[in-house]
């Protein structure tokens, strides 16, 4: 019988696992893709949605037709348990057995890292596309009746590209208002210092910058917990209180809850201790890629920062797995081995009209290589990026780069 690879999650490291291992193989295996959203999402957008630069349907596609295009089926429900000694993933829609299964969930936001987040008024986040929504139903509020800024991550945060990219596409749009020097502007973050971004930094990064925030009129507040928040005040914890009509915070991630309750297969927060190739420590059959997958934080801090697991370290996760699936399929050992650590940084970090380039040759140090480079070509790339992922993505091309 041919063998069953079942994938949780549709969007970067669950439609890539699913796409490579049907084109690895092509008709030697049955693939399926459970996941809750019937539509994938290009999460790196969700900064300008707030805005009015995109819209939902701009940024997003029906998963059905590229799976189905290609073979893979798609079932558009909720995994509800898994039985790893069993092998079956019970769903919305009933149970579906696996010879391999691949955790692609993503997370969750955890609100409760700063106590009265999920109640105050004026504060939101982006990290999903229902909550990029309501920050934009915010903003549009706040063009009424405008007041301080504050922009800004968690302790645990490791989502720090999102925090900076909205930070600035705030600044360019507080401009374009006629605002920008008429409401103040500030940064707060649990990074030690600016440009750390959850990967330690990078040469010339905290120079590179302290000038785009002096040049942008920005307080930035570093090495600071965020004690509470209510509506129109963020509370320290060294003590000081920043009043806000508007503010975006980035929380920390979760796993979700499905995989938590697995036992030996998930850590206390939900994500999967992996191996490098992607294999579960505990399950040699179970496959975790993207923010599901488990990263050693290579540093101790007095305040917790996390590290970003971002859509192209995601996507070289989802090909080590699918080619380790293959080869155990064909009866062979996982070959395919990359490190978290040692996939390389590559980022574009918009800022409205202006951006940069951040690549680095590992993800995390020690590093023989790192640069940042700044330019208004930055934010033609994101977009240019955008648009080619988007196309790459909604046909199923997996193996571009």
């Amino acid at each position: 019988m041919r063998k069953k690879v079942l994938v949780l999650g549709g969007n970067f490291g669950g439609l890539h696992v699913a796409l490579g291992v049907r084109h690895e193989l092509e008709e030697d295996v049955d693939v399926t893709v459970v996941a809750e959203s019937d539509r994938f999402l290009f999460t790196p957008s969700l900064i300008w949605l707030p805005f009015g630069k995109r819209r939902p349907a701009d940024i997003t596609f029906a998963l059905a037709p590229t799976f189905g295009m290609h073979g893979v089926e798609f079932v558009h429900a909720a995994a509800t348990s898994i039985d790893a000694r069993a092998r079956l993933v019970h769903t919305t829609k009933g149970v579906l057995p696996y010879d391999y299964l691949v955790i692609a969930t993503g997370y969750r936001n955890t609100f409760d890292a700063l106590p009265g987040f999920a109640d105050a008024d004026g504060a939101y986040t982006i990290t999903t596309l229902a909550d990029a929504i309501r920050a934009g139903e915010g903003w549009r509020g706040f063009l009424d009746a405008p007041g301080p800024v504050v922009i800004g991550a968690t302790q645990g945060a490791g989502c720090f590209g999102a925090a900076y990219e909205f930070l600035f596409n705030t600044s360019y749009q507080l401009k374009k208002a006629g605002l920008r020097g008429r409401v103040p502007l500030t940064y707060v973050t649990t990074e030690p210092f600016l440009g750390h971004f959850g990967i330690g930094g990078l040469p010339g990064g905290e120079k590179l910058l302290k000038l785009f925030l002096k040049k942008e009129g920005i307080e930035a507040v570093t090495g600071v917990a965020m004690e509470e928040i209510a509506s129109g005040k963020l509370r320290l914890a060294d003590g000081r209180d920043l009043p806000y009509a508007y503010a975006m915070i980035v929380p920390p991630f979760t796993g979700q809850e499905v995989v938590r309750t697995v036992p030996g297969l998930a850590d206390e927060a939900g994500f999967v201790p992996v191996r490098d190739t992607y294999q579960s420590r505990g399950f040699p059959d179970i496959y975790a890629v993207g923010v599901a997958a488990a990263v050693q934080v290579p540093w101790t801090a007095a305040i917790p920062v996390g590290v970003p697991k971002t859509g192209f370290p995601t996507e070289v996760q989802a090909r080590v797995a699918a080619a380790n699936i293959a080869a155990q399929i064909r009866g062979e050992e996982p070959a395919k081995h990359k490190e978290f650590g040692a996939i390389p940084a590559v980022c574009v970090m918009d800022a409205g009209n202006n951006g940069v380039l951040i690549l680095a040759d590992r993800m995390l140090p020690p590093r023989k290589f790192g640069v940042m480079i700044p330019g208004p070509q930055s934010h033609a790339a994101k977009v240019m990026f955008e648009k080619y992922f988007l196309w790459k993505t909604r046909h199923g091309y997996v193996r571009l780069p």
